[in-house]
Order: C-alpha cells, then sequence, then structure tokens
C-alpha cells in the first residue's frame, strides 16, 4: 500500500526538524555563551582559571548543576607559541592567551575560542 512509505517519509521530515531545531538552539546558546564570555575583562576571566585548577574542570562560569541543557565553561592558559616544542596547547603556557571551551553537558556541540590579555581589560 502506497500509504505507509509515504506516511513513513512525512515522520522522517518531521523527526528531522525537530533535531534541526534543537541543535540550532543549543548552537545559539553556545554562541551566545562565547560572546558574553568575550565581553568578560581578562582578568576575570584569568581569575576564574586558576580558581578552577586545570582547563579540564568546569569554570565557575558554568551554570548551575541540575539545570537542564547545562552549559559547561571551561578556561585555561593556552601555550600559542609552541616553543616547548611538543605540539600541545596545554603544556608550556602562555600567561597572555586564554583557552575557553563552551560545551552542552552530556552532548558533543561545544564551542573553542582564544581570549588574549589586552584584547578586553
Amino acid at each position: 500500500m502506497v500509504i505507509v512509505p509515504a506516511t513513513l517519509a512525512l515522520r522522517t521530515s518531521i523527526v528531522g526538524a525537530n533535531v534541526h531545531s534543537d541543535v540550532t538552539t543549543v548552537h545559539y546558546r553556545l554562541t551566545s555563551r562565547i560572546e558574553q564570555l568575550l565581553a568578560e575583562p581578562y582578568s576575570s576571566l584569568e581569575n576564574a582559571a586558576v580558581a578552577a585548577g586545570s582547563a579540564a574542570v568546569p569554570s565557575s562560569y558554568s551554570e548551575t548543576a541540575g539545570m537542564p541543557g547545562r552549559l559547561l565553561v571551561y578556561l585555561g592558559y593556552f601555550d600559542g607559541d609552541n616553543l616547548d616544542g611538543d605540539n600541545d596547547g596545554f603544556t608550556g603556557v602562555d600567561m597572555d592567551l586564554l583557552w575557553i571551551r563552551v560545551e552542552s553537558e552530556g552532548t558533543v556541540h561545544a564551542i573553542e575560542t582564544l581570549a588574549a590579555r589586552g584584547m578586553n581589560p
């Protein structure tokens, strides 16, 4: 019968539209959060990075635990000049360059960027 394949095709397109909507919402939340962080004074970001103790630990800029779709913010000094030659961005760090990562907890969605001292005093 022709109705069953047509119904399945319609169902697939509806589900696809919902997935696109969900992914788009997460993307805009991540982008907005990155922009908010880049507007912060470098010293505030630096203090939060130091307080976290590691780039692998969510910083105080992360959203409250238990929130649905919680955004986690990771901060750490970044090795921009690679003077140590190991091609690892988290060794031989530059004190004037911070790595920022915002991710949606429990998903693969994340955005990363760098902030430089003097960019936003």
